[in-house]
């Protein structure tokens, strides 16, 4: 069904030669260096001996599939930051690096003697990302940060579901996964401002500002009105008619006017030009205030029809509609496939995943799939020993706890099913 793809190890793309520490967990800072390893960049994932990336324990049917979707292009290098010896590699690395990634919460990194001072005196080029839930600074600076307090906290949360059930979570790492996008682009200003003859600086990322970045001008709305904003599922405060109707046979379309042309044409369209000019749908301010009588109508309209039909008589109405899918209607979607954007890639485990193409789409410089996502310490022995580290000192640190350096993996066979 998916467009079938092989993983090529020699592949470039137009971040090749940029060099990435990333040293977060979970999902915004995988998020920002997926980004940068779909373009090329050399993204080295530093984990723990003994505790792992925690994404890669984020398991469905006993398999990490989070960690190999998110962990694509990226290598592993397994050290004890505990350990003196390990912090001694950590610190050849960001000698030569471009770009360093953290998410521990603030303090840990100047606890840990790496202070950004300390960085850029070891790098002065260096790129220093900082992510964490509510920024450097100000009073929950040392609080946990994740992705589903800032959802609550930000007031995205209060925005979802409707005024007499609880706010909604949205069940998906949406915070963390914005955070990791801003991310991405913050990290190629900064590699820009370093050409010609800049130096590296600190990004304070927290997804407390990005996810706030999501909710418009909901502070000057409130400023303005005194009026906090409903819960009220589907539809929108800013735009009517704008919701999800049921047809027939018990599927869904999602229907947006935000215009008042298409305002109009929908109206006509379901036979309704009577409403064109009533003082209750004339205007959208009048249509938000009359939203359930401005709906009823359409609602009517799309219950009598099949979801097929729907979408055939709004589609040569150029009136905009789309269905609502479940993820199997999604992937076998035709537009999805010759888009290819699901993609089917070679799995050691799996014989084949599919995930996410890369995006966006660059005409002459796009992304490339270099190689699957790493095992544990899968990279350690090739890492040490470009910084220098001979067989025996490989050896010994492994035997020490200082590095998990397992045998390298035979690939080949991956890359070429």
């Amino acid at each position: 069904m998916f467009a079938s793809k092989s993983f090529t190890p020699d592949a470039t793309g137009p971040l090749h030669g940029l060099k990435v520490l990333d040293l977060s967990r979970l999902v915004a800072g995988n998020m920002l260096s997926l980004q940068l390893a779909d373009f090329g960049a050399d993204v080295l994932k530093v984990e723990g001996v003994a505790n792992a990336d925690p994404l890669r324990d984020w398991m469905v049917d006993g398999q990490s599939l989070f960690w190999k979707v998110y962990c694509r292009n990226k290598r592993s290098l397994a050290v004890d930051l505990r350990q003196e010896a390990g912090m001694a590699v950590l610190t050849r690395l960001i000698a030569e690096a471009d770009v360093l990634i953290e998410n521990f919460r603030p303090g840990t990194l100047e606890a840990m003697g790496l202070a950004p001072e300390v960085l850029l005196s070891l790098n002065p080029r260096l790129v220093v990302v900082r992510i964490s839930g509510y920024g450097q600074t100000g009073p929950y600076r040392g609080r946990p940060g994740y992705g589903t307090l800032v959802e609550g906290l930000s007031g995205l949360a209060t925005r979802l579901g409707f005024e007499d059930r609880p706010p909604i979570l949205p069940p998906l790492a949406l915070s963390d996964l914005v955070c990791g996008i801003y991310g991405a682009y913050a990290t190629m200003v900064a590699v820009q401002a370093r050409s010609p003859g800049g130096g590296g600086q600190v990004i304070d990322l927290s997804l407390l500002e990005t996810t706030m970045t999501l909710l418009g001008p909901q502070a000057e709305t409130f400023r303005q009105t005194g009026r906090l904003p409903r819960r009220d599922g589907s539809r929108s405060e800013i735009a009517c008619p704008r919701n999800v109707f049921r047809t027939r046979d018990g599927r869904w379309v999602s229907l947006s006017a935000p215009m008042q042309s298409m305002v109009e044409r929908l109206f006509r369209a379901i036979g309704r030009a009577d409403m064109i000019d009533d003082p209750r749908f004339a205007t959208n301010a009048a249509r938000l205030d009359n939203a359930d009588a401005c709906e009823g109508p359409i609602a009517d309209f799309i219950a009598a029809r099949d979801l097929d039909d729907a979408l055939a008589f709004f589609d040569a109405a150029s009136v905009t509609v789309a269905p609502v899918y479940d993820v199997d209607q999604v992937v076998a979607d035709p537009h999805v496939l010759e888009r290819e954007a699901v993609v089917d890639l070679p799995d050691a485990d799996l014989g084949r995943i599919a995930m996410h193409n890369i995006v966006p789409r660059l005409s002459d410089t796009a992304g490339t799939f270099r190689t699957p996502a790493p095992g544990h310490g899968e990279h350690s022995r090739e890492v040490l020993t470009a910084l220098g580290f001979d067989a025996g000192e490989i050896d010994r640190m492994a035997r020490e706890g200082v590095v998990l350096a397992p045998l390298a993996p035979d690939r080949s066979g991956v890359a070429a099913q």
